[in-house]
């Protein structure tokens, strides 16, 4: 995995930085798993506007992704690397020796032709996915589920891992990307290595242009707003806009709001670092 830094001979392209995609293998999606997409725009069903800064945007089809890896036993080879559009990850198509073909999120050093397989006491090797109970202290992991049969929920984004680092009964202590350190049932699936294109932190766009591409329309900052529309607004000039917080009110930058009684606060070993 690389990124290329383009020649700037236009002003789009003077900072912009873009993925190498060496790790691509074909540009075509396998049909079979491809669904369509219907874009809002951000309108409900009576056609008024319920999400700003949404519109707009290339016309894509969504890859049906296995994030439950509930195929235990039956090998797979990796038929392609691809891109998707809907992620920042890459995924791999996986064709199994029953004839069945499966999109996953592809880890970080995923090979075409390598053989993976799912299911309880098959090898900790990338790729594999296998229950937090059979995985090595240490290993690192992505694409964890939270509840048993749930389908991966975590650690699921371009570069992203989590470290498996105890287990006590039931239940397996997790450090996830965030830095909080929590536990989840043992018996919960996760998949051996890194999640794929790393480099994805390292792209810059280069061009307001490429915001809308991907069907993001300009944000107005709260700064500049009147005081009618959001608590930052108003005063003489180019004010501050005082302490920064939310259309509602809410306080930003440290105010938690993750409620005290929450039932899944027990799971927390540690909070993740401000």
């Amino acid at each position: 995995m690389s990124v290329r830094k383009l020649k700037p001979i236009t002003p789009g392209q003077r900072f912009r930085v873009v993925n190498g995609f060496d790790a691509i293998t074909t540009d075509k999606p396998e049909k079979s798993l491809l669904a369509p997409i219907k874009k809002s725009g951000g309108r409900n069903s009576q056609g008024k506007m319920t999400m700003r800064y949404k519109g707009g945007g290339h016309k894509k089809r969504y890859r049906v992704i296995d994030f439950k890896r509930n195929k235990e036993g039956v090998p797979a080879t990796v038929a392609s690397i691809e891109y998707d559009p809907n992620r920042t990850a890459f995924i791999a198509l996986l064709n199994y020796q029953d004839g069945e073909k499966r999109y996953i999120i592809a880890p970080n050093g995923l090979q075409v032709d390598q053989n993976i397989v799912s299911g309880s006491g098959v090898a900790p090797e990338i790729g594999n996915a296998l229950p937090l109970s059979d995985i090595p202290l240490g290993t690192i992991i992505s694409c964890i589920e939270l509840r048993p049969g749930q389908g991966a929920i975590m650690a699921r984004s371009a570069g992203a891992f989590a470290q498996l680092m105890a287990r006590d009964g039931k239940f397996a202590t997790v450090k996830l990307p965030s830095g909080e350190t929590r536990l989840i049932l043992a018996n919960c699936m996760a998949t051996i290595g890194a999640v794929s294109n790393s480099d994805h932190q390292l792209i810059v766009s280069g061009k307001a242009g490429r915001k809308r591409w991907l069907g993001r329309r300009p944000r107005t900052r709260p700064v500049v707003m009147n005081p009618v529309d959001h608590p930052m607004g108003g005063g003489e000039g180019r004010a501050s806009g005082g302490h920064p917080r939310s259309r509602k009110g809410i306080p930003a930058k440290g105010y938690r709001t993750r409620t005290k009684t929450k039932a899944s606060n027990k799971y927390i070993v540690e909070r993740r670092k401000k």
